[in-house]
């Protein structure tokens, strides 16, 4: 089980290093460490779990934030209307995005970071992500709102980016022309 000894920390050069693509056919290895993931998000989100296992709530997870350089995310979020998305993937790619940008009005947060970052992140509204659940099937899931936002966190992730690498250094809370805030 993952707990939060395993997360590496911002400073950590892993972080910033692009992952190696998962084989076609993914070993045992690499479909535990997608469940592992997601596990970890699921239980940082049960109140019992976290507090027993002083986990650090989160809506996703990727597979480099506990140092293994491959391409697997893990996200356990609803959306507005309540819908649950909830998937390990392996090798998630955008496939397309809308021109629509929008931001959280709130920012955005990473378990790599133990600091607060201040600033807008912006983020396509909607985006088509392709991938393999840990079931070995192919995946297309059309996304919008937070939930579209937190795929994009986690694809970061896998092309060794933060977060905060979208934040506008000189003026964090700029918003650019034309993007709208997502409210919860």
């Amino acid at each position: 089980m993952i707990t939060m000894k395993d997360i590496i920390r911002e400073g950590d050069p892993r972080l910033k290093e692009v992952s190696k693509e998962i084989s076609l056919t993914p070993n045992e290895e690499d479909i535990e460490l997608a469940k592992s993931l997601l596990e970890y998000v699921m239980n940082s989100q049960d109140p019992v779990i976290s507090e027993q296992f002083g986990l650090r709530s989160g809506i996703g997870l990727a597979a480099p934030q506990i140092g293994v350089l491959k391409r697997a995310i893990a996200v356990h979020v609803t959306d507005s209307q309540d819908n649950l998305y909830s998937y390990a993937m392996l090798n998630p790619k955008i496939i397309s995005h809308s021109v629509e940008q929008t931001y959280l009005s709130y920012g955005e947060g990473c378990l790599s970071v133990d600091r607060e970052v201040s600033g807008y992140v912006p983020r396509y509204s909607r985006i088509t992500v392709k991938g393999n659940d840990v079931n070995l099937g192919e995946v297309t899931i059309r996304l919008k709102g937070l939930p579209a936002i937190v795929f994009q966190h986690e694809i970061d992730h896998l092309n060794g980016i933060m977060f905060f690498d979208h934040i506008d250094k000189k003026d964090p809370f700029k918003v650019p022309d034309g993007v709208k805030p997502l409210e919860r």
